[in-house]
């Protein structure tokens, strides 16, 4: 039996036993973690339907936490079966049964009663999909705007942005939560419309590596001539907001690490970013970072120059010399960049701004770098490298930062 399950608790040496008895009993079993009070709460409109049942296991003190979810869970119509195992003894009083949620309470797991509970659980589960998707307004949870797009429920939308919505849903193949960009529609081969090309653009640049900070695409497909990608959801938001609040200088450096590793995995399949900036890089729950957005991105090798020739994009705040002056650039560029976002992680504000964007543009290229407080005087010599006006002068890659990093770092 293949079975996909989602374990939920507080405790990882719970959530390991659980899953060591699921994976001897099914070796293919997929097992999703989520670590109650670590990760972001479930979202309120989040199903589980990808999942033929949800685990909840507790003891002692997170026994009251578990018992409280799977009673908030339990309140969804539509979540999947729900395995509440209690590591405690057994109540004096036996709860009644309840539909769609076994209990499995004692000190000692149970492994056969774990089995059984799990082979009920993923029976009723597909006897309840079978009859949602015999409801007469089953089609309409998978309508995002005009558009259905099957194997994913949408919760609501997000946002907009030229040409796609972008939408929160529920993503029966990811088993989680992502962001749906929809976009409006499919063009003719012939009419070449450039923001859609930069949209499959940003779909095969991503999917095409593997990186822990670079975020993760999950499906792309079309439904109803339109086209729609699936990515990471980020319910800790981005790097603008966490930048609200001051961030330690060590902080700023370990994001500057993760920021250049990123941008070593794309430049070294022949990518260039073009629009790094804080509101393009997202925090995970773990506190990790992640790149985003490549729809201003351009793989070197191209023969099309999707934004026309010497054509300026981006945000001016970000840009280096050579980008506000629609100049060539390469690697150099983003790592200007980089240092820009550095700077103003380092300080709360940003080196260079103006009353216009002309006005940005032309200190980038003209201004001298205004000098950081003493405090972050070690800092410097980085930013001085990332922040040089000419790219002969910066650090010519990636690594080449990450090898200063690792240096500033280690202690004298």
């Amino acid at each position: 039996m293949s079975l996909r399950l989602l374990l939920i608790g507080d405790r990882p040496e719970y959530r390991l036993l659980v899953r060591k008895h699921l994976e001897v009993e099914w070796p293919q079993v997929t097992v999703l973690e989520h670590r109650l009070g670590e990760d972001a709460p479930l979202e309120s409109r989040f199903t589980a339907a990808a999942y033929d049942a949800a685990i909840i296991v507790g003891a002692g003190t997170g026994s009251a936490a578990a018992e409280l979810l799977a009673n908030e869970l339990l309140a969804r119509d539509e979540f999947a079966p729900l395995i509440l195992v209690l590591l405690q003894d057994p109540p004096p009083t036996v709860p009644a049964d309840v539909p769609r949620l076994q209990r499995l309470n004692g000190r000692k797991l149970d492994r056969d009663a774990l089995i059984r509970a799990v082979t009920n659980a993923a029976r009723e589960h597909k006897r309840a999909m079978i009859a949602l998707r015999s409801r007469p307004d089953y089609a309409q949870l998978h309508r995002f705007g005009s558009t259905t797009i099957r194997g994913h429920r949408c919760i609501r939308q997000v946002g907009s942005g030229g040409m796609c919505k972008i939408y929160l849903a529920e993503s029966e193949r990811a088993g989680t939560l992502v962001v749906l960009k929809v976009f409006s529609q499919v063009p003719d081969v012939s009419e070449r419309i450039v923001s859609f090309d930069r949209f499959i653009q940003e779909y095969e640049i991503v999917a095409s590596l593997n990186h822990p900070n670079i975020v993760r695409i999950y499906d792309l497909g079309i439904a109803d001539d339109h086209a729609y990608i699936a990515m990471e959801h980020f319910p800790a938001g981005d790097l603008r907001q966490r930048m609200k609040a001051r961030l330690m200088p060590a902080e700023a450096l370990h994001y500057l690490e993760q920021m250049a590793s990123a941008l070593e995995a794309i430049h070294a399949v022949g990518v260039l970013h073009r629009d790094l900036k804080p509101a393009n890089v997202m925090l995970r729950g773990d506190g990790s970072l992640c790149l985003i957005d490549f729809g201003l991105a351009k793989a070197n090798e191209l023969d099309v120059d999707l934004t026309g020739t010497r054509e300026i994009f981006g945000t001016p705040y970000y840009m280096s010399p050579e980008q506000g002056h629609a100049e060539e650039i390469d690697a150099r560029s983003d790592l200007y960049s980089l240092g820009i976002v550095f700077y103003e992680m380092l300080t709360g504000k940003k080196p260079y701004t103006g009353a216009s964007a002309m006005e940005v543009i032309y200190k980038h290229k003209r201004a001298q770098l205004p000098a950081v407080e003493p405090q972050y005087a070690q800092y410097e010599p980085i930013l001085n490298r990332l922040l040089a006006k000419a790219p002969q002068d910066r650090f010519q890659t990636a690594g080449e930062v990450l090898k200063a990093v690792a240096e500033l770092k280690t202690p004298a």
